[in-house]
């Protein structure tokens, strides 16, 4: 590099010369030499990435609880270019570790230093994490709520939650455990089962963050023109939109008001949050869905424009997209990584060159 005329420009030309690559593309030239390691970098370099550049966005999979591997990987799937990726995790310091979510371009593990191999299976099968901005993340169980905030939350002189390290823990108060909570802007909005021991019969419930230094309130999220929505649909689940005032629900369509009604396929609803109107975004074709009607549960993860599908016995994910002009598609996702029983559970995963925990 020494002769390479990129030592006779300055260092704000190649910045932004390289800002406008792929994020991929960045990464491989960091590995060119230490001279261009160096320059993109630097945090200056690192602040016009955050600006003009946009995350690689991946369905990350989340690895199965029954295995811990002494040479643990993140496994995605890229979209944009059909690829697998493998990330090693074999430099973090733990025994143990299970990743969960991510978000702004951080990945959040269950990790932990015991040898026992279900260290951490009690812990991530019980309870749900979901992350917000850099510095929030929620875990949710069946009876409470730990908050994490690197900022403080507002108390008053009648509370005082229980404290430790910046987490706090709260009552969930509410009617049964939260199914595939999402957090959108500044509130949490999650599922629960408000039926019988018979008979599911979901609702929605939200609750804004500021307010969880009092009661922890949820109001439930319903209009009356709704109708039977939540009727319709088998064992549904929410998955963030891309849009804050949007969120999916997804769920098997019931042939019939039947409490043992069979499917007919699998459908996807995305409400807006401003107005609470409901709209059919996807339904999966017939021929894909054939391929799920033997299996007894599907798993659905997603985020943005994408929801994934994974089931036993299948061997492939369907992938549902929506493009920037509104128009969706669904394809199948070929060589899934892991020799499990096909049921994958997963993550949207905006890997990001800018992103300092």
């Amino acid at each position: 590099m020494d002769s390479s005329p990129f030592n006779s420009l300055p260092q704000d030309t190649l910045h932004q010369i390289f800002c406008h690559l792929p994020l991929r593309q960045i990464a491989a030239a960091k590995c060119v030499c230490k001279a261009l390691y160096s320059t993109l970098s630097s945090p200056s370099f690192r602040h016009l990435l955050r600006t003009q550049s946009e995350p690689l966005s991946l369905l990350a999979l989340k690895p199965s609880h029954r295995h811990v591997s002494p040479h643990p990987n993140l496994h995605a799937f890229d979209p944009a270019s059909n690829q697998w990726l493998k990330f090693s995790l074999s430099f973090l310091p733990f025994s143990a570790l299970h990743p969960i979510t991510s978000s702004h371009g951080l990945l959040y593990l269950w990790a932990s230093t015991q040898s026992p191999r279900n260290a951490l299976s009690q812990n991530s099968q019980k309870a749900l994490v979901v992350s917000g901005s850099l510095s929030v993340v929620l875990v949710l169980t069946e009876l409470a709520i730990l908050y994490y905030s690197e900022s403080d939350i507002p108390k008053d002189d009648n509370f005082s939650p229980n404290v430790l390290n910046n987490w706090l823990k709260f009552s969930s108060n509410l009617p049964s455990k939260p199914r595939s909570p999402v957090l959108i802007s500044d509130f949490i909005l999650t599922l629960c089962d408000v039926g019988s021991p018979w008979r599911s019969q979901w609702a929605m419930f939200k609750t804004k963050i500021v307010h969880m230094e009092k009661t922890m309130q949820w109001v439930r999220v319903e209009k009356r023109e709704w109708g039977d929505i939540f009727d319709i649909l088998k064992r549904p689940r929410l998955v963030k939109a891309g849009n804050d005032q949007k969120v999916y629900m997804v769920g098997g369509l019931k042939s019939s008001y039947a409490l043992q009604s069979a499917c007919t396929t699998i459908l996807i609803l995305r409400l807006d949050l401003e107005s609470l109107e409901w709209e059919e975004a996807g339904r999966m074709p017939v021929e894909m869905y054939r391929c799920f009607v033997e299996s007894s549960k599907f798993k659905v993860f997603g985020g943005g424009n994408r929801v994934c599908f994974s089931a036993k016995r299948v061997g492939r994910l369907a992938l549902w997209e929506e493009n920037g002009d509104g128009k969706s598609e669904w394809r199948w996702v070929e060589g899934v990584p892991g020799s499990g029983d096909g049921l994958c559970r997963g993550f949207v995963f905006e890997a990001r060159l800018d992103a300092i925990p």
